[in-house]
């Protein structure tokens, strides 16, 4: 009996493809509670603010907030926005800190979705973009759409 939330995508950072440019991507486990996790699968998560660290050889998510689950018991975390441990190979943790570390880079959550019923959390190599690359990305955004438009209208004419 297949879990109807397989694959389905249950929060997404749209801001990090604005903010930075995504160089690499890591698909890692999220260590979570039980009310966690069933609040996660209601959609009641936002990692819009969340950034990862690595600290002492760990990986950790901080600011992603998972909302209390309603019909919870006393095992809810008091703190929504508490540091998560991210599950990783040490090899990934290495080039990861390794990378993360220069200049002008950090890493991104991407997206949070479920994968054979675990919870996975798609993070990114990103560097930062600065205001004029973010001006010519939605100057190239509206110039495609913009494109689209006249495409389809000259597709109706020709009908």
């Amino acid at each position: 009996m297949g879990n109807r939330a397989d694959g389905k995508v249950l929060a997404q950072n749209k801001k990090a493809s604005h903010d930075y440019f995504i160089e690499d991507t890591y698909e890692c486990g999220i260590v979570l509670t039980g009310t966690e996790i069933k609040s996660l699968r209601l959609g009641r998560a936002n990692i819009g603010d969340a950034f990862a660290t690595i600290r002492n050889g760990e990986a950790f998510i901080h600011n992603i907030h998972i909302s209390p689950f309603e019909q919870g018991n006393r095992h809810n975390p008091s703190d929504p926005t508490r540091a998560r441990k991210l599950l990783l190979k040490k090899v990934e943790i290495r080039k990861l800190f390794g990378l993360a570390k220069q200049d002008g880079y950090a890493l991104v959550p991407l997206k949070i979705y479920v994968r054979n019923g675990f919870a996975k959390l798609l993070i990114g190599l990103g560097k930062g973009k600065k205001q004029y690359d973010k001006r010519d990305t939605a100057a190239k955004r509206d110039a495609q759409r913009d494109i689209q438009r006249v495409l389809r209208e000259k597709q109706k004419v020709a009908r």
